[in-house]
């Protein structure tokens, strides 16, 4: 075996651990909160919240799932909250896309943690960028209150949840909610805000102020059926529409609805019958090196990813630490931007780094932007960089110039713009590639994402010599044992950090996703940006030349 077969090899060996890792954690937070907890749902004659959503969406059909690490590791101290209490994603009902939010009632009954607001206020963005049908499978007990100051009053708190159904009832977006638990407190009023709704019997129940408050406050006695219950508000209120025996009867009528709902203006992005790409995909997984510091030719993995493996580059000798050309993805057209990892020779003589970005290549990426905003052709950008050169021949040069203008187009770019993250993502670089801060209509990672401001070494021995030179202003002397102590303390927490669980904790990015599933999720996105018009103009504002 030669040393390339050893080094391919050795890359997918990673791969496959990483990919096996992310399967695990992802089996374990399908758990929700535990096997009591779910034999309890059973003892009620109640479908869990992936039940509930794998019985309404059409058979083998995709469905994206969003933020399934969301909260991953956060709140020990309440013995956690796996998936942040809720399920949600885009998947086919009735044979149209749509928004399926549900809360997962084995996780603290439903309860809303601080990241669980975020989530629900993530999936509803999505809804209303892409005027995606909206449906609410609503279980929960409300807010969590021991962290009720994290997540009652803030402007991207609990309330945005009610004003984003107002925001999308006026923008023309469906939404149904189906009560099948409990809905309470403010909660309430999400389904009473949606428009139709749907409850089970005997499970289902809506109400401001639950029996023990009413009690606590007026003094009344009454059962939490007679007080909210379905036959309370379809027979009595008025404020439900349906009512049902059981969750699967629920669910029914939400797909004979939706099959109903009429079809609205589309982008018209380009699309052609799909086609494989001509290299296999299942080679992704050993393309990408171990070891993240080394390179590899990004080409290697646009060539898995696009049909035909047809790729057409744009100014291809030209700021070659950037890829940037055309090429479909199951049939749809798009532009690619991605960091070149192999190092590149200018036409001046010049070595480039890969993963760095450099004069040229802001400013080709730049144009290239452009070009796709003229032409209505979304954007997908393929991360692995390490930030923009530095030194004195690229200030000189301009290079915070040039890098303002990359990040003027892509902050400007009116056209759907998904960012798929395999490598490092790094500083300024996550920012000028269209990371989090910069609105993609989606983002996820792969297994081997790494997230932070700067790569874990250099940041390391930074804090390292800001701590020492501290401790020896205050007298004291470090050994060399006590400085390497230090180090891989410091290095330790700060990789623990940039690890992709710890973004798709705190949703930096929407999701972890195996390489092999990155054209379907691109695919799916962009069919879903598809239902949703460009109807902004594209304007760079002030643009540095």
């Amino acid at each position: 075996m030669n040393q390339v077969d050893l080094e391919t090899n050795k890359n997918e060996d990673a791969m496959r651990l990483a990919i096996s890792t992310m399967k695990q954690r992802l089996g374990t937070i399908e758990q929700g909160g535990g096997k009591k907890s779910l034999e309890k749902v059973r003892q009620r004659g109640k479908l869990t919240a992936r039940e509930r959503i794998q019985y309404l969406i059409d058979k083998d059909t995709p469905f994206i799932e969003i933020g399934a690490f969301a909260a991953y590791e956060m709140y020990p101290e309440y013995g956690g909250c796996p998936a942040a209490g809720t399920v949600g994603g885009i998947g086919y009902v009735s044979g149209r896309q749509c928004m399926i939010v549900a809360n997962d009632m084995t996780v603290k009954a439903g309860a809303w943690f601080p990241m669980t607001g975020k989530k629900n206020l993530r999936l509803q963005e999505i809804a209303m960028e892409n005027h995606l049908p909206v449906i609410y499978l609503v279980d929960s007990a409300g807010v969590f209150l021991p962290m009720q100051d994290e997540i009652f009053p803030d402007k991207e708190h609990f309330g945005r949840i009610f004003r984003n159904n107002a925001r999308m009832s006026a923008m023309g977006i469906t939404q149904i909610a189906a009560v099948m638990g409990s809905c309470v407190a403010g909660g309430a009023y999400l389904p009473i805000m949606s428009d139709e709704v749907l409850m089970v019997e005997g499970n289902g129940s809506i109400f401001l102020a639950g029996p023990y408050l009413v009690k606590a406050a007026i003094g009344e006695d009454v059962d939490a059926e007679t007080l909210g219950g379905a036959v309370t508000h379809t027979e009595i209120s008025g404020i439900a529409d349906y009512k049902f025996k059981t969750d699967e009867e629920c669910l029914d009528q939400i797909k004979r609805i939706v099959s109903k709902i009429g079809q609205g203006p589309s982008a018209g992005f380009d699309r052609i019958a799909p086609a494989p790409p001509a290299l296999p995909e299942a080679e992704l997984n050993s393309i990408l090196p171990a070891d993240s510091s080394r390179p590899y030719d990004m080409l290697e993995i646009i060539h898995r990813l696009v049909d035909h493996s047809a790729f057409d580059q744009y100014k291809q000798d030209y700021g070659k630490s950037i890829l940037c050309g055309y090429a479909r993805i199951d049939g749809w057209a798009v532009g690619i931007v991605a960091n070149q990892r192999k190092m590149v020779k200018s036409r001046k003589g010049e070595m480039q780094m890969g993963g760095v970005i450099y004069n040229d290549s802001a400013d080709k990426a730049a144009r290239f932007i452009m070009n796709c905003n003229q032409k209505k052709i979304p954007l997908v950008f393929l991360q692995d960089v390490t930030g923009f050169m530095v030194g004195s021949r690229s200030e000189h040069a301009g290079i915070i110039k040039d890098g303002a203008k990359l990040v003027n187009a892509v902050s400007n770019s009116v056209v759907p713009k998904i960012t798929i993250i395999i490598g490092n993502s790094y500083g300024a670089g996550n920012y000028a590639m269209c990371g989090k801060a910069y609105d993609p209509r989606f983002i996820f990672a792969w297994p081997s994402a790494k997230i932070a401001v700067m790569g874990g070494e250099q940041a390391a021995k930074t804090l390292l010599q800001i701590q020492v030179a501290s401790l020896k202003a205050k007298g004291q002397e470090i050994t060399p044992e006590e400085e390497t102590r230090l180090l891989k303390e410091i290095t330790d927490k700060y990789n623990s950090q940039t690890t992709p669980y710890y973004a798709a904790a705190r949703l930096w990015v929407d999701d972890i996703i195996d390489p092999a599933d990155t054209r379907s999720h691109i695919a799916e996105s962009i069919k879903a940006a598809n239902n949703a018009p460009v109807e902004q103009a594209f304007n760079v504002g002030v643009f540095q030349v």
